[in-house]
């Protein structure tokens, strides 16, 4: 019997591949600092969003994948550039001329606009936490400013004054003419303005550990590196970090890959050996353009989590990482629904292919039972055809489709019959457009009525193993009996007639849950011209 070490070992899953690769760092001997450290990056000028979530929750899949396939202990570090002056004050926050006067100074120097925190800094750093600690990710979390401030980084720090003029070299290739004559990977912070400043260096004094240069103003100050009075660009920032913590694994989207090998360039002349790095794609918004957030152009966290899980979230997160995905409000029934049938598969899977299904990745390898009887899509055509404006309008059709379910034996259900009935009212509702049927549509829903109602009138579980199947035959039979020799234009027929739309459910399914009665009411309000108009 195949292991799970073993299955995971040669699984094809990208988490798996992902902790192979970082596994391969250590095939001579394990790590010296005791663990394998995986991190992920902040910057706390805004609050978390949905690509916070993403690469968090991608490398925790990772790290799980790792921990199956070695004994090393892990780490999971999130870390914070809070130390960042605040280039650009943020139009959603209060006090904006309060952080007017502190632009330029790093987050955590910035008073708190919505006056709770310490900083504005503090107070992002806050939000990231809470964020991270609602979705139950384990990790550890580390702020820029404490570690400049309380040494973490001074030896990196004046390595990196000894290594000055190669990592200038490193950088120097990547600028323009301009912009090279005012670089220098050194960002003092000023002694008594308190603002980042982006000026070149009059001299770097490794000996000594101080830079020198002159200010804004045109006045020369020489301060020590390290101790909090220094920090580093955010390119040379990125390789230092890996070097000072050991970072095993680091992940970023694809706007960051040109900068890849500056970051391990930079790694590597500061002694550091270079992470293991996987490069996601963007997402897309409806028209397939990159999501901005200074657009607005694509769904914020709390958007989806209105309308469905968060696991339906992370099975979106899991698919295909490095292709280039929709994120619009048309993907989530989808998500929900497609998560929904790897669960009921799991079970059903030998090790091999359990390893390989995306519930085991988004559930470290304990994925639930599903009790979603009803699927999404069909609760959203239910939401329709019901009328609902709430999940207790649904629960009347769903027991009587499936007698053994109840909101507190099936809470993911019953928490989907709410989303449903939310994503109809915001969502579908608005663009249905009924049509009359043809003569040849309205002769074979004549038909259908008409073998509907010749059967036995008790509940239909009594009669018949399956229903849903049994209705699906009948209605699969009509369609052929009247000559639709393309069956899905029958049914794209039903969809457009009955329901307004031009996709639709498994149509016997559909009459199962909205019951045989309702079904034909339906159809006969159809072919009056009622739901037409």
């Amino acid at each position: 019997m195949t292991s799970l070490r073993d299955a995971a070992m040669k699984s094809k899953a990208w988490p798996f591949e992902e902790a192979r690769r970082v596994l391969k760092r250590y095939e001579k001997k394990a790590p010296e600092k005791g663990y394998v450290l995986f991190e992920t990056g902040y910057g706390p000028s805004g609050l978390p969003h949905i690509g916070t979530f993403g690469e968090v929750a991608r490398t925790t899949m990772i790290r799980r994948a790792f921990e199956v396939i070695s004994d090393i202990p892990t780490k999971l570090l999130c870390f914070s550039d809070d130390m960042d002056g605040m280039r650009k004050v943020p139009e959603n926050v209060p006090n904006q001329e309060l952080l007017k006067a502190n632009i330029q100074k790093p987050l955590t120097s910035v008073p708190d606009p919505f006056e709770e925190f310490e900083s504005f800094g503090h107070h992002n750093n806050a939000m990231l936490r809470r964020f991270l600690d609602t979705f139950g990710f384990e990790y550890e979390f580390a702020s820029a400013t404490d570690y400049y401030k309380a040494g973490k980084f001074d030896a990196i720090l004046l390595k990196a004054a000894e290594k000055y003029d190669e990592i200038m070299a490193i950088m120097l290739k990547s600028l323009r003419e301009e912009r090279q004559q005012t670089y220098s990977c050194f960002l003092p912070i000023h002694p008594e303005t308190g603002r980042v400043l982006y000026v070149p260096m009059k001299a770097v004094d490794a000996k000594a550990g101080t830079v020198t240069f002159d200010d804004e103003d045109g006045r020369e100050w020489t301060l020590p590196i390290t101790g909090g009075n220094v920090k580093l660009q955010w390119k040379p920032d990125f390789g230092a970090r890996w070097a000072a913590l050991d970072v095993d694994f680091e992940m970023y989207g694809k706007d960051h890959s040109t900068n890849t090998p500056i970051y391990d360039g930079i790694c590597r002349v500061l002694g550091g050996r270079a992470p293991e790095h996987f490069t996601y794609e963007l997402f897309l918004d409806a028209s397939g353009e990159k999501i901005s957030k200074s657009k607005g152009n694509g769904l914020s966290i709390d958007e989806w989590l209105t309308y469905a899980s968060t696991e339906s979230l992370s099975y979106f997160m899991y698919l295909k990482p490095k292709t280039a995905k929709r994120l619009w409000w048309d993907v989530i029934p989808k998500m929900v629904d497609e998560y929904h049938q790897q669960l009921r598969a799991y079970p059903t899977q030998d090790i091999d292919q359990q390893v390989n299904n995306p519930v085991w990745h988004i559930h470290g390898g304990n994925p639930p039972e599903s009790k979603m009887v009803v699927p999404f899509a069909m609760l959203l055509n239910l939401a329709s055809v019901a009328g609902a404006v709430d999940k207790a309008g649904l629960w009347g059709f769903i027991k009587r489709y499936a007698p053994e379910a109840a909101p507190e034996t099936h809470p993911d259900l019953d928490q989907a019959a709410g989303f449903a009935v939310r994503y109809f009212h915001d969502f579908v509702r608005p663009e249905l457009t009924f049509r009359l049927p043809s003569d040849a549509e309205r002769a074979a829903i004549e038909d259908l009525v008409g073998r509907l109602e010749a059967l036995p009138a008790q509940d239909l579980h009594e009669v018949f193993a399956d229903p849903s199947e049994e209705l699906q035959s009948i209605v699969f039979a009509v369609g052929k009996e009247h000559g639709f020799e393309n069956l899905r234009e029958w049914f794209q027929a039903l969809y457009e007639v009955l329901l307004g739309q031009s996709q639709g459910p498994r149509f016997g399914g559909f009459i199962a849950l909205f019951g045989v009665p309702e079904t034909i009411a339906l159809m006969k309000r159809a072919l009056a011209g009622e739901l037409a108009k």
